[in-house]
């Protein structure tokens, strides 16, 4: 079995693949300081929690953007799992021509996501990621990663402005039901659900005038739900999109 982690800022997403099925996820913060020791039993926890263990993993694919826990998980991988880890990163055959202006510098999250994207729904395509950051990237219909947005997150921006206003406090971010706010809970939530909504539409918009066509879009990320019903330039939810994208270029390394 394949076991694929993803560590973002703010959170980690793990998923174990049978073949090319995803049969269990599981979301946990994301802890800088953390130790190769610590995360294997932390993993291990995960895996026993739904009836498999570690001597069931075959093959390891990691994206990271905590550059510290790169060399935490593969040791780990190495060490405990048996298995060579696959970190996303320059060398690694993606499928995916990158063409910035650096791509060493182009998060993995981000290309995990454009080469799912692709794959999944077709080219071109933008792939949309609510996270500690709000990413948009291009893929053009060639197949081709062309370059990305990167706004702040929704819920760093909440904090942000419960820090930076003093009448105001951190709130729970769910959708209000309506724009205009009856208190200042209700406002607060109604700019952020609405607001990055129309943040969403604009950028997507703006994307698909360069693109020069229609590109469907696909939305991932732990909020992506929040945000998709109000978006009206959102076509597809799959919020297990960068899991799906370490599936697809492990099996791409070792075909």
């Amino acid at each position: 079995m394949l076991l694929v982690v993803d560590v973002g800022n703010t959170q980690t997403h793990v998923g174990l693949f049978s073949e090319q099925e995803l049969v269990a996820s599981w979301r946990f913060a994301t802890e800088r300081e953390k130790t190769g020791d610590e995360l294997a039993v932390v993993l291990d926890g995960l895996l026993r929690l739904d009836g498999f263990s570690r001597d069931m993993i075959t093959g390891f694919a990691l994206a990271s953007g905590v550059p510290r826990l790169v060399n935490e998980y593969s040791t780990m991988s190495g060490d405990k799992l048996g298995v060579e880890a696959l970190v996303i990163g320059p060398g690694i055959k993606t499928g995916m021509p990158i063409l910035t202006s650096d791509p060493r510098t182009v998060g993995p999250d981000l290309i995990v996501q454009a080469v799912a994207a692709q794959e999944l729904y077709g080219a071109p395509c933008i792939s949309v990621g609510f996270g500690t950051a709000t990413t948009f990237s291009a893929v053009s219909a060639a197949g081709e990663y062309l370059g990305h947005a990167i706004a702040p997150g929704i819920e760093v921006s909440l904090d942000a402005l419960a820090a930076r206003a003093a009448r105001l406090m951190k709130v729970e971010l769910v959708d209000p039901g309506t724009v205009i706010g009856k208190t200042t809970t209700q406002s607060m939530q109604a700019g952020a659900v609405y607001g990055f909504a129309g943040q969403v539409d604009g950028i997507v918009t703006r994307m698909r005038a360069e693109l020069g066509t229609n590109a469907v879009t696909v939305a991932t990320g732990g909020l992506s739900g929040l945000i998709f019903p109000h978006a009206s330039t959102l076509n597809k939810l799959d919020p297990l999109l960068t899991l799906r994208g370490l599936e697809i270029i492990y099996r791409r390394n070792h075909s």
